[in-house]
């Protein structure tokens, strides 16, 4: 597929639930995602309540990013600045099955040990509509977010949540620091970027 020059700009207020159906298409075929939410109802029930709750507070600060026509989003995190973690607990215990819960909640738990000390920025979720992916929309965004933290001498932290978006993350400076493997979850893999001036 043809790369694209792809415009990035702040998504807006307004633009919640847009973010949130690109993030819905982009997650569907997720492996940690679809581990917590197999059946595509509960998927497609559960998933943008859970994506507003995991990041959804990016849209209020003004860090979150979408590429052209909404073709892709990123939900980051600033410094000082956290998930909603009684939303995201609420939601795990009405929406993921109690065979899944517990490990659901232990792979959240473990997450949180490997975010740097300092202050840093933290994308929680990135994703395309696989009807765009593969045309540089997700290193457009990375890309712009990326020279902020550099320009603020930030590290950036993320969970790859899928082996084949680590190399894309390594490819704009995110170094793998470890691997959570909790229960029947697929694996993930914290990254860290440090800033680069």
């Amino acid at each position: 597929m043809a790369m694209v020059d792809t415009a990035v700009q702040s998504a807006q207020q307004d633009d919640t639930q847009r973010v949130l159906d690109t993030l819905t298409l982009a997650f569907a075929a997720d492996p940690a995602v679809r581990w917590m939410y197999p059946e595509p109802q509960q998927y497609l029930r559960s998933f943008p309540a859970f994506a507003q709750a995991f990041g959804g507070s990016a849209i209020a600060h003004r860090t979150a990013l979408v590429s052209e026509g909404y073709s892709g989003a990123a939900l980051w995190l600033p410094p000082h600045t956290a998930p909603d973690e009684e939303g995201l607990t609420a939601l795990l215990e009405e929406s993921v099955t109690e065979r899944e819960r517990t490990d659901a909640f232990a792979v959240f738990e473990e997450m949180v040990h490997y975010h740097p000390d300092e202050p840093h920025w933290y994308l929680p979720l990135i994703g395309v509509d696989p009807a765009r992916q593969g045309r540089g929309y997700g290193s457009a965004m990375l890309q712009h977010a990326l020279r902020r933290c550099d320009d603020e001498r930030l590290p950036a932290y993320l969970e790859a949540t899928s082996p084949r978006n680590v190399p894309l993350y390594k490819r704009h400076g995110f170094e793998v620091i470890g691997t959570i493997r909790i229960g029947n979850c697929p694996p993930i893999f914290p990254m860290l970027r440090m800033a680069r001036r």
